[in-house]
């Protein structure tokens, strides 16, 4: 019996093929599920610990670039793992592959989703997810305000920038670039006159910080390769890849505009989806609010109970919890009936198809192109102490979003009454979800299901 049958991990290859990396990816798209953290878990113990593709102390320094990035971290991270290894090909397969399966599944679900989702059993099971994601929220506010908010006595800056954020969004209704906007220039005045207080971490959640040394070595990619000369920085490749990648923008909106007008709602959501994509400091969960913003009150391409479904199937599917913008595209299609009354079904995956193509673009050309140029400015405190500005931004910006969930499964009108009553099931389901996932742990994918399944009953049971 070989040392790998008993160990579980596999040597190091002399050169991982294209084709045997291609079938990584792909598998990786399908079992990605737990947000961001469960994501680059599992990419961490594939590529680093079983596989040995890429050394601990490489697989950190380029999760720490793609955390100033934003966008989607993990997908980037595939991205960029792949980019290394196999060249632009690499990279756009990798990263490809974090995020189709999810689509395909997230078309499907939505068209259950339009087509049944009135039917008393699905709308009882939706009825439970609900509080399960207003749980989910707070959680994410508890993980990311940890991570970024010491004591206010060490860094009260970034509680006011915090506090300012959630205040702006949750009851003046300010826009979200604006608030990101005031972050970032925060964060780049007291990086330069109070730098302690906007000093990165330099990490990522719990892993961040600690390098595991193995002593026999064998990585594909270890500590001491050198840079491919293909991630080196060179003017004339960083003008080639942004030049791509503008046609790749320019070509499908001028086919939407002239399709239906710049006013047609395909291209408007390309637009708006694009601006979305370059705001996503912190993850979704910092975004949703601007989405909430355009998607629900400004274009009405659904309702805001449809939002908290959306993301509901989001957290319950593989790949980035931003593909939740997937639903919105779908939703959105459906009720616009964007390719007329007959083709209500491709209408819509078009324009989820469209939305997810305006949203990942830019994640794919920050990688590409603008890796070699941002690794070499990483740990400068002119470049992150805006981010880190705009990080704790996002806590208050994810603390609003909690509270227009909670807002919204607080209040229900029963049949046959004029006034609005506090729903005190969905809020202990709340409650309980909340207890599951900050005090004993429980993954996401559990909560969910228990909620789901304790909605149903109490639907069929006539107490919801």
């Amino acid at each position: 019996m070989t040392a790998a049958a008993v160990t579980g991990v596999q040597p190091p290859a002399r050169e991982v093929t294209f084709g045997e990396a291609l079938k990584f990816w792909l598998k990786l798209g399908f079992i990605s599920f737990g947000g961001p953290a469960g994501q680059i878990a599992i990419m961490h113990r594939e590529l680093v610990e079983q596989k040995r593709w890429i050394s601990e102390r490489r697989f950190l320094h380029a999760l720490n670039y793609c955390m100033l990035l934003p966008g989607p971290e993990a997908q980037q991270l595939a991205t960029y793992i792949g980019w290394l290894m196999h060249r632009t090909w690499g990279g756009i397969v990798a990263g490809g592959l974090f995020v189709l399966p999810s689509l395909f599944i997230l078309i499907a679900l939505s068209w259950v989703y339009v087509v049944f989702g009135e039917v008393s059993w699905v709308a009882g099971m939706f009825y439970g997810i609900k509080p399960a994601v207003a749980a989910i929220v707070l959680q994410a506010v508890w993980r990311i305000g940890s991570r970024t908010l010491k004591s206010p006595r060490k860094v009260p800056l970034l509680w006011a920038i915090s506090l300012l954020s959630f205040v702006a969004i949750a009851f003046l209704h300010v826009p979200f670039p604006w608030v990101v906007g005031a972050a970032a220039l925060a964060g780049a005045i007291g990086g330069k006159f109070v730098p302690g207080q906007f000093a990165s971490g330099g990490g990522h959640g719990a892993a961040a910080g600690k390098v595991l040394a193995h002593a026999d070595g064998g990585y594909l990619i270890d500590d001491n390769t050198p840079t491919p000369g293909h991630a080196r920085f060179r003017k004339m490749r960083l003008a080639g890849i942004v030049a791509v990648g503008a046609l790749l923008w320019l070509l499908p909106m001028t086919a939407l505009v002239a399709a239906r007008g710049w006013d047609g709602t395909l291209a408007q959501m390309g637009w708006f989806f694009t601006k979305a994509a370059l705001l996503t400091f912190g993850g979704a969960y910092a975004v949703l609010p601007y989405v909430y913003q355009g998607a629900v009150e400004q274009f009405q391409w659904l309702t805001g109970p449809q939002m908290i479904d959306g993301l509901a199937l989001g957290e319950t599917t593989p790949g980035p919890l931003i593909m939740v913008v997937a639903f919105v595209g779908f939703v959105g299609g459906w009720a616009r009936q964007v390719l007329g009354p007959d083709m209500l079904f491709l209408g819509a995956a078009l324009a989820a198809t469209v939305v997810t193509w305006f949203t990942f673009l830019p994640s794919f050309l920050f990688i590409l192109a603008g890796g070699p140029l941002v690794e070499a400015t990483h740990g400068n405190l002119k470049f992150t102490a805006p981010l880190t500005g705009v990080t704790a931004a996002v806590v208050g910006v994810i603390g609003s979003l909690a509270l227009f969930f909670l807002a919204h499964i607080a209040w229900h009108t029963p049949a046959g009454a004029t006034s609005a009553q506090v729903d005190w099931v969905a809020l202990a389901l709340a409650a309980a979800a909340a207890a599951a996932l900050l005090r004993f742990k429980l993954g996401v994918i559990p909560v969910i299901a228990g909620c789901a399944l304790a909605g149903l009953v109490l639907r069929l049971a006539g107490w919801a």
